[in-house]
């Protein structure tokens, strides 16, 4: 497979950029010049400089790709505008440079999440048939990647992949997480009750390649999860039981981390930077609940997920032990 990786700097695009090399296909990852490529160093892959702002910086990138993956997105922003330039209009962007090629990629894998679909009823998990209703400006960008996508379907064959919340070994989200219970500090996120489903982040690798490879594919979108939902308490004592902490002495409660996530959204308007929590965060893991079936792409594609949440916390626990030792690899 002559392939091209976007966000290949990234947690997902980087693991499924390393497995695609692993496996002796021809790779090409498209990265910005200011992109961190050093998770990339040693592995044999081209690197090709682009832009997904900049349309006529992708055509050299695409040029003999048989499959490409989009998994380049912006997770957090300044402001909505922010959003929908880079994974909204960055996919159009990206889906007229393919259909520029000569010739034009075979398969288009997207990357998408279950923002675009969002938040499930509480009486069933969330069918890819099911009218997306996204709540946030990051799920209304994602739905319009997906958008556009499907309005070239005609020409470029694609297929949407939405992942739940991704775990597993690079997780950026579960390193703070692991950071905050070494300190002795847990966020209360949501309750008891199951509120999200999960995946590993190479069970979606595993994901992505049949959805590149299996005609059955095209035009199709699938929900990928470990088949259960989990609550995120469960998360977190998982977590904690991994790194071996015993009683757990701070709580930060809903109200601190709103104002926290208040200050965080203050602060990135002065800085233009990207908060890394927002309210709009906290949120999410109290009043939505985010579990998806994911049995269709079982059934249509024979998808099995070989790691469910503990095994998933396991790894990464163990990835970052070996990260802070050893220096990452």
């Amino acid at each position: 497979m002559r392939a091209l990786v976007t966000g290949s700097s990234g947690f997902i695009g980087g693991r499924l950029a390393a497995a695609l090399a692993r496996d002796g296909h021809d790779v090409v990852c498209l990265v910005r010049p200011t992109s961190r490529t050093s998770g990339l160093a040693g592995l044999p892959v081209r690197l090709a400089v682009g832009d997904l702002r900049d349309p006529g910086s992708l055509d050299a990138a695409l040029a003999g790709r048989e499959v490409v993956f989009h998994a380049a997105a912006v997770l957090q922003a300044v402001d909505d505008g922010a959003f929908d330039a880079a994974n909204a209009q960055g996919t159009r962007h990206l889906v007229q440079a393919c259909l520029r090629a000569e010739p034009a990629p075979a398969r288009l894998v997207l990357v998408s999440s279950i923002a675009a679909g969002g938040p499930n009823r509480t009486d069933r998990p969330g069918l890819e048939s099911d009218e997306p209703r996204p709540v946030s400006a990051y799920g209304r960008s994602k739905l319009a990647a997906e958008r556009a996508v499907l309005e070239a379907s005609g020409r470029l064959p694609a297929v949407i992949v939405r992942p739940p919340n991704v775990i597993g070994p690079g997780s950026k989200e579960l390193e703070r997480t692991l950071g905050l219970l070494r300190r002795r500090i847990v966020p209360a996120v949501g309750d008891e009750r199951p509120r999200t489903s999960l995946v590993d982040v190479d069970d979606l690798v595993e994901a992505l390649l049949l959805a590149a490879a299996d005609p059955r594919a095209v035009g199709q979108t699938y929900y990928v999860t470990d088949g259960r939902a989990y609550a995120w308490p469960e998360i977190i004592a998982a977590a904690a039981a991994e790194l071996g902490l015993g009683r757990l002495r701070l709580r930060v409660p809903y109200g601190a981390q709103m104002a926290f996530a208040a200050l965080a959204e203050s602060a990135a308007r002065l800085t233009g930077r990207p908060p890394a929590l927002t309210r709009e965060i906290v949120r999410s893991g109290r009043e939505y609940f985010w579990v998806y079936d994911g049995s269709k792409i079982v059934r249509e594609l024979g998808f099995q997920p070989r790691y469910g949440m503990q095994d998933s916390v396991r790894r990464m626990v163990k990835a970052a032990a070996a990260g802070r030792g050893g220096g990452r690899r």
